[in-house]
């Protein structure tokens, strides 16, 4: 018996990284998952890892899973993955927004382009999804939505530290939009029964991503493994919605209130 058990899942941004080990310990506990990202086979993005292999290593380990391509960004494609989901699942129970684009460029360099990407793919996207799966989780009475947000969120000190000049803050504008939707939704939804939470990491994960950006390296012995996330999210998606919903938190700190172990890398 797994703690998500007849359960139907969508994680986004599921190729890889942080998304790709939410998607394999949600299939490990029960769930059937709809795994999705812009990257269905090797060869299209400059970092590994796809979701077909997360479905395939989901399938493996003796769950249920689907990959879904799906680019984000486009409205059209929000509409097909919760669509194709549905049909081929089931009406999804919990939603995973985790998928972004992300460029760290100092505001005077910002191109409108690049803005409207990232906050189509980070904060557009997880609001429109959370509508398209809410009629769903209303008529099975109960759901979850988890949007995985970061420190990058919290406001900076002044005088700033050493990095401030890096170009973060169109990222920690995203991210703390998408953590006031979280509480905002929460608190809408409590009366329906669906729990609605941010989750960040404690530490910098090493994800294609990360490493990509010089925000940590592999190996770095003050990062966070991507289990812990998991760990996380999972406490997040299958507790009584009401019990644990409107909330701003972050992995260990959650694990370590809900007397959970902190899971090896």
């Amino acid at each position: 018996m797994g703690l998500l058990d007849g359960r139907v899942a969508i994680v986004t941004g599921a190729s890889r990284g942080i998304g790709a080990e939410i998607a394999r310990r949600f299939g490990a506990e029960g769930a059937a998952v709809a795994v999705s990202a812009r990257t269905a086979e090797p060869g299209v993005s400059r970092f590994e890892g796809t979701i077909t292999e997360t479905a395939a290593q989901i399938a493996a380990a003796g769950g249920t899973a689907v990959a879904i391509a799906a680019d984000l960004s486009r409205p059209a494609d929000r509409e097909r993955l919760v669509a194709q989901a549905a049909d081929q699942l089931g009406q999804p129970d919990i939603l995973v927004n985790n998928a972004a684009v992300t460029y760290f460029t100092r505001v005077e360099d910002f191109t409108p382009k690049r803005y409207a990407l990232m906050f189509a793919v980070q904060v557009e996207a997880a609001f429109q999804l959370a509508q398209l799966v809410l009629p769903g989780m209303r008529e099975r009475g109960a759901g979850w939505i988890l949007n995985i947000s970061s420190g990058a969120a919290r406001h900076p000190v002044i005088p700033p530290g050493p990095f401030a000049g890096r170009g973060g803050t169109v990222y920690g504008m995203c991210k703390a939009a998408i953590e006031r939707f979280s509480t905002g939704l929460a608190a809408e939804l409590y009366a329906d029964n669906i729990a609605v939470n941010a989750l960040s990491p404690t530490k910098v994960v090493p994800t294609p991503g990360t490493v990509f950006h010089h925000l940590t390296t592999e190996g770095d012995p003050n990062s966070e493994p991507t289990s812990v996330m998991a760990a996380a999210a999972l406490m997040l998606c299958h507790r009584d919605p009401r019990s644990l919903t409107g909330r701003i938190t972050y992995s260990q700190q959650l694990l370590a209130e809900l007397g959970v172990p902190l899971p090896q890398a």
